[in-house]
Order: C-alpha cells, then sequence, then structure tokens
C-alpha cells in the first residue's frame, strides 16, 4: 500500500460512484497462458521492420562483402561466427520486447462489483484511468499507443512496437545491448576492410566492383556508428533506471510523487531473473515473474483526511498540478 502526497487528488475518489463505474465495461475473460502479445500500431510495425531490414544490411555486408571473400579463413570464420552469434541474439531479444506482454492492468477492471469488493477503509483511495477504464496499481501508467495501463512503464517504443514495462524490460536491454555490440564490431571490421583494400588491390578484396564496394562499406559505417551511440545511450539509461528502480516517467514526476525505492541489486536480480548468471543475457530466459496483484495493490493510502475533503488548494499546488498535467502528457 503506498502513502500518497495530500495534493495529489485529481484522480482519486473514494466512493465507488464517484468513479462512474457503470459506464466500465466489464473486463473481458483471460485468455489462454502464452497468448501472443501484439500492438497493431502502424509506425510501430514499420519501425520494427525497418530495424529487421538495417539488421540484416549489416549482415549481408559483412558476410557477402568483407568476410566471404576474404582469403584469410580464420580471420573470416571467427568473426562470422561472432557477428552471427550477436545478431541472432539481438533479433531474438527485439522479438521478445515486441511480443511479451509488458505488464498490461487488467481492461476494464473498474466496476461497481469490483471497487466494492475491495471495501474501502477510512483514508484509502483508488486510481481509475478514465482511458482504459482500469483501476491502477501504484507505479502503473496508461500508454495511448497499447491503449492499456502497464505496471511500471518506461516508455513506448516504437522500435520494439511496444512498451517497456515490467515483464519485458530485461529483453529491451539486450536488444539495446547486442545491438550496440553488433554496431561497434561492424565499425572495426570495415575499418580493417578498408586498411586491407589501401594496402592490396581493391578488385581482390571484394566480390563488388570497387566503388560498390565503397558505398556499401560507407553506409555500414554510417549506420553501425549511428546505431552504436543510440543504442548505448538507451542501454545506459535503461541500467540506469533499474539499479535506481525508477523508470524514465517516474523521473519526470519525481517531484510530485516521493516513494520508497527497492535496493538496486535487488531490483537488478528482479529484472534479469534471480542471481547473476548466463540466464542474464539469455533472451529466451524469462526475468522473475511478478507477484499477482492482490486487493491491497489497489488501494492506496493519503496522508491526511482531512486535507482530502478540503476542496481549496493553495496557488502553489494547483501550478503543481499543472506540472503534473504536463508530465502525464508524455507517457500518452
Amino acid at each position: 500500500m503506498m502513502l500518497i502526497p495530500t495534493h495529489h487528488f485529481r484522480d482519486i475518489e473514494r466512493k465507488p460512484e464517484y468513479l462512474q463505474p457503470e459506464k466500465c465495461v466489464p473486463p473481458p475473460h483471460p485468455g489462454p497462458v502464452g497468448t501472443m502479445w501484439f500492438i497493431r500500431d502502424g509506425c510501430g510495425i514499420a519501425c520494427a521492420i525497418v530495424t529487421w531490414f538495417l539488421v540484416l544490411y549489416a549482415e549481408f555486408v559483412v558476410l557477402f562483402v568483407m568476410l566471404i571473400p576474404s582469403r584469410d579463413y580464420v580471420y573470416s570464420v571467427i568473426n562470422g561466427i561472432v557477428f552471427n552469434l550477436l545478431a541472432f541474439l539481438a533479433l531474438a531479444s527485439h522479438c521478445r520486447a515486441m511480443l511479451t506482454d509488458p505488464g498490461a492492468v487488467p481492461k476494464g477492471n473498474a466496476t461497481k462489483e469490483f471497487i466494492e469488493s475491495l471495501q474501502l477503509k477510512p483514508g484509502q483511495v483508488v486510481y481509475k484511468c478514465p482511458k482504459c477504464c482500469s483501476i491502477k496499481p501504484d507505479r502503473a501508467h496508461h500508454c495511448s499507443v497499447c491503449k492499456r495501463c502497464i505496471r511500471k512503464m518506461d516508455h513506448h517504443c516504437p522500435w520494439v512496437n511496444n512498451c517497456v514495462g515490467e515483464n519485458n524490460q530485461k529483453y529491451f536491454v539486450l536488444f539495446t545491448m547486442y545491438i550496440a555490440l553488433i554496431s561497434l564490431h561492424a565499425l572495426i571490421m570495415v575499418g580493417f576492410h578498408f586498411l586491407h583494400c589501401f594496402e592490396e588491390d581493391w578488385t581482390r578484396c571484394s566480390s563488388f566492383s570497387p566503388p560498390t564496394t565503397v558505398v556499401l562499406l560507407i553506409l555500414l559505417c554510417f549506420e553501425g556508428l549511428l546505431f552504436l551511440i543510440f543504442t548505448s545511450v538507451m542501454f545506459g539509461t535503461q541500467v540506469h533506471s533499474i539499479c535506481t528502480d525508477e523508470t524514465g516517467i517516474e523521473r519526470l514526476k519525481r517531484k510530485h510523487q516521493p516513494r520508497e525505492r527497492r535496493g538496486s541489486w535487488k531490483s537488478v536480480k528482479e529484472t534479469f531473473g534471480g542471481d547473476f548468471s548466463l540466464n542474464w543475457f539469455n533472451p529466451f530466459s524469462r526475468p522473475c515473474n511478478p507477484e499477482p496483484l492482490n486487493d491491497g495493490d489497489w488501494v492506496r493510502q493519503v496522508a491526511s483526511l482531512s486535507d482530502m475533503d478540503n476542496t481549496e488548494t493553495t496557488e502553489e499546488q494547483s501550478e503543481e498540478r499543472k506540472d503534473e498535467d504536463s508530465v502525464e502528457a508524455i507517457d500518452e
């Protein structure tokens, strides 16, 4: 149960009728276990396709322009195995991040029967999301793309066509890490290949013509550099969020919603699935399963009942509410 600041009552109500539960459609029956999660968003699908195309383009240039024409078979075999393994892990992590339920809250559960079943006591309140008609547990935020409230939502990433949340953050972190590694590996191989071609005849260092080889290598170099910077930054911010137990949205709301945090090592183990092992780097290994929500997870405790009953707010509190609205618009 969370103790919330007294000024944060914009969408809090204490009685079921105030939440207008009659407007909420009862939640659908849950699908079978293992049902695939997929967001039907045109922009996200296009970005996911572009991601795969860029990885496959890098695969083509590395294999058919640099490694296969090389006369150093040991060099070709070792780098080919390493690059293909990293590329496979990157695409597998991408699929898991895209097709895993990030931690969606049951849709439409803000019904009169459910709210009454919580048996709210004096000083207890519930949050209702007006967009998906769900009771929001602690650390859940609504995503307008997924059209659901997501537990521990960090952000919505179009490159994986999904939200990054409680259940798929591990896969997103692995995706950014492996993309950064294959980008760095590709840049190193491009540098060695250019040096090799400058020392020898260009017609012998590639099965393509020299102009085509140069264009393909320059494009790969530009792609590798761009994605190395982008994914390295994303990887760093995600690791920082995990270690501080604070999502990107929570970092923006820190001034308005102070809360207790878990230890950094505990947060890391929960995200990656237990004590340190090779499974941390395995996109086919699941993170720690979150405990199912119980009645206490839907209810929050206010700091002062007298402050709740006082409908007048100071100018400073009004400004804080405006800031809250502007911050919450970011995760929609």
